[in-house]
């Protein structure tokens, strides 16, 4: 089998204004790819770049992407290992738009095999129960939106704090007396927090029943996490500090988190996060795995690779349930009262509507 051509498009959402600690999100900027080969089998593959987090725009994924295309055409893309290689010679980092171009080759070699991506990895269905996540805003606005999740049927809320610490505590009160004691609450501070702010809040946060906090300082102080995870009475999830699997055991190893967020876009891929899950499973550390403002194309492979690996115990799986305000993909994962459902097709299972995508910026090389 050979790559033929590939398509490139601007794949751009409008989305309600999402907040959190380091971004306002108003669109989506995201990459959708679909790669032909010789034999007539074709493979999807969508990024979301996050410039505060990868340091990767939509307009540099784009860029990035061209090259990849050109330098692909007449490989194999059921060779993934080789393929991933060429593009990780090419250019360091940039893991968002590889994350794109693996999740192509994933779903070629998938439907190749006549599998399900989930499948295809060695795994089999489960149940998979997403969170639903509140952004950033006045502290009883923050509890009103809780309640309304909770009336629709959200159990899990995760919440978004990080530009002020006394505020957020106050956040947690309101949305702990807001809801039920079985509805379940996390928090993520995005990196916002120092470490005097951590400590102090998560000290402060923790009579709120909080099962974990994501990502509580930035990355270039992980030399003060193992001190802040001895101290706090919240356990802590790793998320902008790992990036690839080297990451994830160098601060397992260090005690410095209890848990260890997974995004393709951090990860490069499907590759390598079954890289990080394989080496937290081995530590008995478990793993969340979470994303960007995807669309339920790039949601329905996540929903696969967590089907795929009993290490992955925790879903943030709602990124196209915060505000997009369209939804352009045909087939793919279906929310069922914050359930995710799969198809049972060969490889992913999803596209993009052919007519919302005439109305992006694209390329195709061949």
């Amino acid at each position: 089998m050979k790559i033929t051509s590939t398509e490139i498009y601007k794949l751009t959402i409008p989305m309600e204004p999402f907040v959190i600690a380091t971004e306002t999100s108003y669109y989506t900027q995201n990459i959708f790819i679909r790669i032909h080969t010789n034999e007539g089998i074709t493979g999807v593959g969508e990024c979301s770049a996050f410039p505060m987090l990868v340091g990767e725009t939509q307009n540099t994924c784009y860029e990035v992407a061209k090259d990849f295309a050109r330098m692909l055409r007449g490989w194999n893309p059921l060779e993934i290992e080789q393929c991933l290689k060429l593009l990780d010679d090419y250019i360091s980092n940039n893991t968002s738009i590889k994350s794109a171009f693996d999740m192509a080759f994933y779903d070629i070699s998938s439907k190749a095999a006549n599998l399900p991506l989930y499948q295809f990895l060695g795994g089999q269905r489960k149940t998979i129960q997403t969170d639903l996540t509140i952004g950033i805003a006045e502290p009883q606005k923050m509890a009103n939106t809780a309640v309304k999740y909770v009336k629709d049927g959200v159990k899990i809320i995760k919440v978004k704090l990080g530009k002020n610490a006394k505020e957020d505590v106050l956040r947690m009160k309101l949305i702990r007396e807001a809801v039920e004691p079985d509805i379940q609450l996390r928090i993520d501070a995005n990196q916002g927090w120092t470490f005097d702010d951590a400590l102090y809040a998560l000290t402060e946060i923790a009579a709120y029943d909080i099962q974990y906090c994501e990502q509580p300082m930035r990355r270039y102080n992980d030399p003060l996490l193992p001190k802040l995870k001895s101290l706090s009475p919240i356990k802590i999830m790793a998320d902008e500090s790992v990036f690839d699997h080297r990451d994830a055991i160098r601060l397992i190893e260090a005690n410095a988190c209890d848990y260890v967020n997974i995004k393709l876009a951090k990860s490069g891929g499907i590759r390598e996060a079954i890289r990080i899950a394989d080496a937290c499973k081995e530590r008995n550390v478990p793993c969340m795995l979470g994303g960007m403002v995807e669309s339920r194309m790039a949601l329905t492979a996540k929903v696969h690779l967590a089907m795929s690996h009993d290490g992955i115990k925790f879903y943030d799986l709602d990124t196209c349930l915060l505000g997009h305000l369209a939804d352009p993909v045909l087939g793919g994962a279906v929310y069922n009262n914050y359930f995710l459902e799969l198809p049972e097709k060969a490889g992913i299972g999803a596209d993009i509507d052919q007519n919302f995508l005439n109305k992006m910026e694209r390329t195709i090389i061949s």
